[in-house]
């Protein structure tokens, strides 16, 4: 990891043990997220992007748990209200800059970079928001939380953030409660909470979710604004290829809870590697295509929870699959000389580089 490094995922695994079985959610993913990029993490439903962000953020509910990997982000300092030395009463300070891990981190360290280094957009507002408080108790409750500032300072704040990501009249919202907002207002309000302790890396999972199309431009425009501002990292979360496109730095394929492809947005889409994101872009439709007729979707369905295949995972779905390797062995892990990342075996023969790791 280098200076740049906010965020490095690696082999994350997180479970649901349920009455039935247990459900691996996130099997073994890996990622990596610079200062100002965009990561675009890209995938049918039910291919573990969600529970993988709040997994990073450790907000996975039980029966969900972390059961292996790392998650590195830079140590935070941390505030007064989180941790106070024992001998003291005075603030215990660290110093920020190395890098923490915060599955085997404590409580301290993770309530200081939830919310306040790494902040999360969530996929519905309507759901995340309390809607027995108003928006600006809610922005006002998570600043104070993190900097020692009065109330009437944090509540100068918040109006501010509802201004500028475009609420209008801020004041008068300030004490509005959640459900007197329109969807495309709720999810402003969302994105200024996110940013008001100013992150290194927001998560937005889905965050156009169930929004008109202009409305939906407009939430990303101001993502984009946003993050040239403050100059963080994002983690965008979609299943939307075109949105991916318009907004990435970096693409991660996640099938099955793992990553299967993972590249700068230019050479995933113009030469997907993996069969799965080839058959992605397949089933989007192009403009000015002169093709008629029905689109190629992915063929079959992602598996049951409790019906994963075994070797590859995508191999009873894939055009290229080949019998008694694909579905006996994972798949390796090749990097090509680019850093393009891709989890299949019809490129462990080339030249480029071949993980011991499998899986």
């Amino acid at each position: 990891m280098d200076g740049t490094t906010v965020l490095r995922v690696a082999g994350l695994r997180t479970q649901f043990d349920l009455d039935d079985g247990i459900v691996m959610a996130v099997d073994g993913a890996d990622l990596e997220v610079r200062r100002g990029e965009t990561l675009a993490v890209v995938g049918e439903s039910g291919c573990g992007k969600s529970v993988m962000a709040r997994s990073i953020l450790r907000l996975v509910d039980r029966p969900g748990r972390i059961v292996a990997g790392e998650i590195w982000v830079r140590r935070p300092s941390l505030c007064t209200k989180n941790r106070r030395n024992a001998g003291t009463g005075q603030p215990d300070e660290q110093s920020s800059g190395d890098m923490v891990d915060l599955v085997t981190a404590d409580k301290y360290v993770v309530r200081a970079v939830r919310g306040g280094q790494i902040a999360m957009v969530f996929q519905e507002p309507m759901t995340s928001l309390s809607a027995m408080h108003t928006i600006g108790n809610q922005i006002t409750e998570a600043i104070q939380l993190h900097e020692p500032l009065t109330k009437a300072e944090a509540r100068a704040r918040a109006i501010e953030l509802l201004g500028r990501v475009g609420i209008p009249a801020p004041a008068q919202r300030f004490d509005a409660y959640p459900f007197q907002l329109s969807g495309g207002m709720r999810q402003r309000a969302m994105i200024a909470m996110a940013l008001s302790c100013k992150p290194e890396l927001l998560i937005a999972d889905e965050p156009t979710t169930a929004l008109d199309v202009t409305t939906q431009a407009q939430i990303l425009d101001l993502l984009r604004s946003l993050q040239q501002e403050f100059r963080m990292a994002v983690m965008l979360i979609t299943h939307d290829l075109g949105v991916a496109a318009q907004m990435a730095d970096q693409v991660a394929v996640m099938y099955l809870g793992k990553v299967v492809e993972r590249g700068d947005v230019a050479s995933v889409f113009r030469a997907p590697r993996h069969p799965y994101t080839q058959a992605l872009l397949r089933s989007v439709p192009k403009l000015g295509s002169r093709q008629r007729g029905r689109l190629a979707p992915v063929r079959g369905m992602v598996p049951h929870p409790y019906q994963r295949p075994s070797g590859c995972t995508f191999h009873d779905r894939c055009d290229s699959f080949i019998e008694g390797r694909c579905d006996t062995a994972p798949p390796p892990l090749v990097v090509g000389e680019t850093g393009h990342e891709v989890r299949c075996v019809l490129y462990e023969t080339s030249n480029e580089t071949v993980s011991e790791e499998a899986g």
